[in-house]
């Protein structure tokens, strides 16, 4: 497979730190809610520079006030800097309890979409979408596909350009981003959002 690539952030060293890092991927998506994509996806980049590194153990030993206080600095990681700060040290500390700090370990030898699945969901802060949208960036970024990935990870499975998992290319962010203000103007006219 070609080298994974998730060009989201406009800063290739932060992009890079997500398709190498699986922790800083796992926050990125954690922190990709009411702010934009590149926002959320730039916030593991920053804090590894204010930290010195991403490491779930070391994250987990902070005190939380003073992790939400790291995630505060200006510019702030994400828009509810405390809310989302205390919600990516919970998933630190359940990355380092249950993985053993390894976060890569979550999706490391599973053999089924829906065990993926089940594994994801048991994370703090990871609801039904953000789940499948993180299965999907695994499969479509990163070539990670256990058996029936697919039906698991639907509607993020299919072609069209909904989500991050859909951005290897400039071109790709451009393209989620009409898909997404299509399905906005759509809901807010009232129809029935495009499958595509």
């Amino acid at each position: 497979m070609a080298t994974p690539t998730l060009p989201v952030t406009g800063i290739p060293e932060a992009d890079q730190l997500l398709v190498s890092d699986p922790l800083a991927l796992l926050i990125g998506m954690l922190l990709d809610q009411q702010v934009p994509m590149e926002w959320a996806f730039k916030g593991p980049w920053t804090l590894t520079e204010r930290l010195g590194g991403l490491d779930a153990r070391s994250i987990a030993a902070m005190d939380p006030d003073d992790f939400v206080a790291v995630f505060s600095e200006k510019p702030a990681l994400h828009r509810f800097p405390g809310s989302m700060g205390k919600r990516t040290h919970e998933l630190c500390t359940f990355v380092a309890e249950n993985y053993d700090g390894d976060a890569g370990k979550i999706w490391k030898g599973v053999r089924t979409g829906d065990e993926l699945y089940a594994r994801l969901r048991a994370l703090p802060g990871y609801g039904d979408d953000k789940a499948k949208i993180f299965m999907a960036i695994l499969a479509k970024r990163l070539g990670k596909k256990p058996v029936g990935w697919e039906q698991a990870a639907a509607p993020f499975s299919d072609e069209a350009p909904r989500s991050v998992a859909d951005i290897g290319s400039a071109e790709g962010l451009l393209r989620v981003r009409e898909f997404k203000k299509a399905q906005k103007a759509a809901a807010k006219a009232g129809k029935p959002a495009a499958s595509a």
